[in-house]
């Protein structure tokens, strides 16, 4: 029951947001669950055994997520983050191998985080609510329909050292309704792209919906965690929540702004 309680208000935020928040408050949100996110990641690479430092690797996260508003910034904020984490990493050094571990530990969420929230908040930003939504309705019913595929014909795995639940039946179910799902809805909610495109980039967001999931519980499995928090009664961490958008929206973004 507290899953499924957790799970109803997560949707009706998620709906709230994304449809009815004015433009600062949801890049606001973006910035929130940046945050969250971060602080996450890091915690699970200090379960690793890395030094990371959560205030260098929360502000250039935070650095990437500031260019969502401006695109062509981009490349300068990255590099201004690399150079920071660098300083830091320089700072807190006292010897041994890991420096360039932790380097590299320290800017990742920035990659893995910062990079695809300022890519949520860019497509709303290019396509408005319906085009944000139709990314997150493909993912989440996606995801659903792996798990009821699996649970009914599941026979292979599909990444055992990765996920041992997850099977090929399952992921293969997935794929087929959440592209169906996104090329049929797609008529309405962005119609600039044409059928076939549209059918093959719906089946690309679900794969890579698929890919953030299962790299995820890398990570997890890894750090010797089942969630990556416990933030959200029952679903675990933001992380948790997010993963597959992790991947799935940079390119979606691409898509959006320059095909």
């Amino acid at each position: 029951m507290t899953r499924v309680l957790s799970g109803a208000v997560l949707v009706a935020l998620a709906v709230a947001i994304v449809w009815f928040a004015p433009p600062w408050l949801f890049f606001a949100f973006g910035f929130f669950l940046a945050v969250l996110a971060v602080n996450e990641v890091v915690t699970l690479a200090q379960a690793s055994g890395l030094a990371v430092s959560k205030s260098a690797a929360g502000f250039a996260a935070a650095l990437v997520v500031g260019t969502s508003g401006v695109p062509e910034m981009f490349q300068i904020v990255l590099m201004t983050a690399m150079v920071a984490v660098a300083a830091s990493n320089l700072g807190a050094w006292r010897g041994g191998p890991g420096a360039l571990a932790s380097v590299a530990a320290t800017l990742f969420p920035a990659l893995y985080v910062g990079l695809p929230i300022a890519a949520l908040v860019g497509i709303r930003t290019l396509s408005g609510p319906r085009g944000l939504f139709l990314l997150m309705l493909t993912v989440m019913v996606s995801d659903t329909s792996q798990y009821y595929t699996g649970r009914a014909f599941g026979r292979r795995p599909l990444a055992p050292i990765v996920s041992p639940k997850k099977t090929v039946e399952g992921a293969i179910g997935g794929a087929v309704i959440g592209s169906v799902l996104f090329a049929v809805v797609g008529i309405w909610w962005l119609p600039q792209l044409a059928a076939p495109f549209r059918a093959m980039l719906g089946l690309t967001i679900v794969v890579l919906g698929i890919v953030g999931d299962l790299f995820e519980s890398m990570l997890k499995r890894s750090a010797g965690v089942k969630d990556s928090s416990a933030l959200i009664p029952g679903h675990g961490g933001v992380l948790d929540r997010i993963d597959a958008l992790l991947f799935a929206a940079p390119v979606y973004y691409i898509v959006l702004r320059y095909v």
